[in-house]
């Protein structure tokens, strides 16, 4: 079974620990096989984990910095709320996910750049 970042820090501090998954998902309040899911990269972290892993692990600032970038670069999935968006860019967004597996690097960048610029 593959783990994403944040599974991999997660099973690095149950080491630490001597802990097994299932004290995670106790302490969490989950069942095992969410839990593992989420390691997996099948589901997003929760975000109301990060305050219980901080505190059940005792993580100082540089930790729970590194636990936040893990969660980040895990995410497997993004919502995207189109409650004031207009109709443009809700077939925008549509055609974007439609199109987004099969975006190759270089288009990916040049979608960056042009992003970046609207934000300077």
């Amino acid at each position: 079974m593959g783990y994403t970042k944040y599974g991999e820090f997660m099973r690095v501090l149950r080491v630490k620990e001597h802990e097994v998954m299932g004290d995670t998902a106790k302490m969490l309040g989950v069942k095992i096989p969410f839990v593992s899911a989420v390691e997996s990269g099948k589901r997003n972290v929760p975000e109301e984990w990060v305050p219980m892993i901080v505190e059940h692990y005792k993580l100082d600032q540089e930790k729970e910095a590194e636990l936040l970038d893990a969660i980040e670069s895990s995410k497997t999935q993004m919502k995207l709320n189109l409650v004031h968006a207009s109709n443009t860019q809700r077939r925008l967004a549509v055609q974007f996910q439609r199109s987004f597996e099969r975006l190759d690097e270089d288009t990916a960048e040049a979608i960056m750049k042009l992003l970046n610029k609207e934000d300077q």
